[in-house]
């Protein structure tokens, strides 16, 4: 976590979003509107993201693909910050809030988890094109 005059600062926006785009041939678009940042690698979503300043809080939500069993024990871990993935199945999904609770490393993870998901979930030909 970064510090600011003894302060935790969690991940940003900023942060969230460059980590996204830096997983191999991630991408991003705006599908539902520009207030909704959404990360894919090949056709498929691994991350959403809220960037609308005037309406979402100062805490980043981002929306990550999940194990099942695995989005139980970060919901029960982080209860204030992990919960069950908004407007998605919430079997599958959770939205993660960055605000000081979950280490940065820990949500890194999450994505990486997000993302290694979905590459797993494309054809073999999709993965061959990617280079994945």
């Amino acid at each position: 976590m970064r510090t600011q005059r003894g302060l935790i600062m969690p991940l940003n926006r900023r942060d969230i979003w460059d980590y996204c785009l830096s997983k191999p041939h991630a991408r991003e678009d705006y599908p539902f509107g520009d207030d909704t940042l959404v990360f894919r690698v090949g056709d498929k979503i691994f991350a959403l993201m809220g960037i609308d300043i005037e309406t979402e809080e100062d805490e980043p939500r981002i929306n990550l693909k999940c194990d099942p069993t695995l989005a139980i024990i970060l919901r029960q871990t982080y209860p204030k910050s992990v919960l069950p993935g908004y407007h998605m199945n919430k079997t599958h999904w959770n939205t993660v809030v960055s605000n000081g609770i979950i280490p940065d490393n820990e949500i890194q993870d999450m994505i990486d988890h997000s993302y290694d998901l979905i590459v797993k979930s494309l054809t073999k030909k999709q993965r061959t094109e990617l280079g994945l």
